[in-house]
C-alpha cells in the first residue's frame, strides 16, 4: 500500500525537529504525500516545502487547529491559502489565546509550589507555545522524567496545572479553513468519538476524516469508514510524528489503501 502523512510536526509548535528534519524523516519511511501541520501556525510550512520539492514529494500546505470543545478535538486544513489576510489573523489570535492559557498553567503549578517559570517555558516555543513545552520545562529541570510524566502528573484535568483549552468551537475551525481555501478534515477522530457530531460538521464544510492513525484499533478504522460512506467524506492518513523526543509515534508515514490514496490525490492535487 502506498503511505502518506498528512499530520506532522515541526518545532514551531510541539514537535522536536525541524520542518526539514521532519520532511527527511517522512521521505525514509517512504511516504509520497506530505504536510506539516503545526498548531495554529503556518510559519514553518515554506520550509518543509522546499524540501519536499527537492525531494519530489507531493506537499500541501497545512494546519491543525484545536478547539474548546475537547482537548483532543482538533481539525487539520490542507491546500490552504497561506498569504489570507483574515486566516493569517486568526491564527495569531489562536497563538494568543496558547500564551494566555500556559501562563494561566505556569501561575497554577506555582500555587501549588512547582519551581517554574514563564522564562522556562516560553523560552522553549519561538513560535505556537503548549502545555508540550510546560512538560519539557518541568523535565529540563527534574521534576518529571519525561513529556509524558509532565501531562500526566500536572497538565490533564484533576491536576495541578491543568487550564481548559482556550480554542474555538468545532464548527468555526471548519469554517475559518474554509475560507481560506483550504480541505477541512478531523484529525484522530477515535480518541474523541464521544463528541463525534459528523451531521453539524459535515453541514459546516467538513471534506474528511483521518481514518488511518496510530491509535486506531481495526474496529475503529472500519467505524469511521462507515462514516466517511454514510456523509460522502474523504478518509486521510496520519502520524501525527512529532519527532524522536516527541513523546507519541516515533516513525512517520501511515500506509493508506490504494482506493483512498486515489481520491486524496484526485482531491489534493486533481491528478
Amino acid at each position: 500500500m502506498p503511505k502518506v502523512d498528512l499530520h506532522t510536526h515541526s518545532d514551531f509548535s510541539d514537535g522536536t525537529c525541524s520542518p526539514e528534519e521532519v520532511v527527511r524523516a517522512a521521505l525514509k519511511s517512504g511516504a509520497g504525500v506530505y504536510a506539516l501541520t503545526d498548531h495554529d501556525t503556518t510559519d514553518g510550512v515554506r520550509r518543509a516545502e522546499a524540501v519536499c520539492r527537492e525531494h519530489r514529494i507531493l506537499f500541501t500546505p497545512g494546519v491543525e487547529i484545536s478547539t474548546r470543545e475537547h482537548d483532543h478535538l482538533h481539525f487539520t486544513g490542507y491546500n490552504l491559502n497561506l498569504n489570507d489576510k483574515a486566516f493569517q489573523d486568526f491564527l495569531a489570535q489562536n497563538r494568543q489565546n496558547r500564551r494566555e492559557r500556559i501562563r494561566q498553567i505556569i501561575r497554577q503549578l506555582a500555587q501549588a509550589g512547582v519551581d517554574i517559570t514563564d522564562e522556562d517555558v516560553f523560552s522553549r516555543a519561538p513560535n505556537t507555545v503548549s502545555r508540550a513545552h510546560v512538560a519539557d520545562a518541568l523535565k529540563a529541570k527534574k521534576i518529571v522524567s519525561s513529556r509524558q510524566e509532565g501531562f500526566r502528573r500536572y497538565l490533564v484535568p484533576g491536576q495541578p496545572g491543568y487550564v481548559p483549552s482556550a480554542g474555538v468551537t468545532a464548527i468555526e475551525a471548519i469554517r475559518h479553513i474554509k475560507r481560506a481555501g483550504g480541505i477541512a478534515v478531523i484529525a484522530h477522530p477515535g480518541i474523541v468519538a464521544e463528541h463525534w457530531n459528523f451531521p453539524a460538521w459535515t453541514e459546516a464544510g467538513l471534506d474528511g476524516v483521518e481514518v488511518f492513525y496510530p491509535a486506531h484499533t481495526f474496529t475503529m478504522k472500519q467505524d469511521l469508514l462507515a462514516i466517511t460512506r454514510k456523509y460522502g467524506l474523504l478518509a486521510t492518513a496520519g502520524s501525527d510524528y512529532h519527532g524522536p523526543q516527541g513523546g507519541r509515534n516515533s516513525t512517520p508515514g501511515m500506509q493508506i489503501p490504494q482506493p483512498h490514496y486515489d481520491k486524496l490525490l484526485r482531491k489534493l492535487f486533481n491528478q
